[in-house]
């Protein structure tokens, strides 16, 4: 019984969340506050930009929102590679913080599960190394399980936080960036053509990466 008291905890910390956030309405607020924050980016950048952090973070743990839609966001709020970088630091710190609480909370009454399975103890506990980056680039890149379910999901497996960190920021780095040219685009009527040709690029590139793992590492 004890191992599953963690567990509990967790289902209950999230679901008070959860209910927390409906009850004050927090999803929308946060979605009222992106305006605020483009007036805010023209004063005051730097704490615009801490701002985007700290929402986007949140948004993405604990009301569970896409992080396409926290890319957007960074691609009318800020310059292009700017709001890619700061879309990819907040996103990897949501994904961060959701890895260590699975990490704390589910690995330890889980894992024995899960290693009853012969392939999942071989490709998440045994070799972990060499999977676990696959399972990481495939994950992030093709998109098979739902983004804030996979956060949590990784702190099962014994991949270390410091490889998850760096993967996990690499491999959603085309991604985000796609998503933030085309806001951008949509915001900027100049170099509109520009945001939206390389948006198109990095779509093409991620459709056919994800076709090629799909095919090399998906179905095996």
């Amino acid at each position: 019984m004890k191992r599953f008291v963690k567990p509990v905890a967790f289902v209950v910390l999230l679901s008070a969340a959860l209910m927390v956030a409906h009850h004050f309405g927090l999803s929308d607020r946060l979605l009222e506050a992106i305006p605020k924050l483009r007036e805010l980016a023209d004063e005051s950048p730097f704490v615009a930009m801490a701002g985007y952090v700290v929402l986007t973070s949140f948004g993405c743990v604990v009301l569970a929102m896409p992080g396409a839609f926290f890319a957007l966001a960074a691609g009318l709020l800020f310059e292009p590679l700017t709001g890619t970088l700061l879309c990819l630091v907040a996103a990897t710190l949501g994904a961060v913080l959701a890895f260590l609480a699975g990490r704390y909370f589910l690995k330890d009454s889980l894992r024995p599960m899960l290693e009853k399975n012969k392939v999942l103890k071989k490709f998440l506990f045994d070799d972990v190394q060499h999977s676990g980056i696959i399972l990481l680039m495939v994950t992030r890149l093709v998109p098979l399980f739902p983004y804030n379910l996979q956060n949590f999901a990784y702190g099962l497996t014994d991949i270390g936080l410091v490889p998850y960190t760096v993967y996990t920021f690499l491999f959603m780095a085309p991604g985000a960036a796609m998503f933030t040219l085309g806001a951008a685009g949509l915001g900027d009527a100049e170099k509109r053509q520009i945001y939206f040709f390389l948006a198109l690029v990095l779509a093409i590139a991620v459709t056919v990466a994800g076709i090629i793992l799909r095919k090399k590492f998906v179905r095996r």
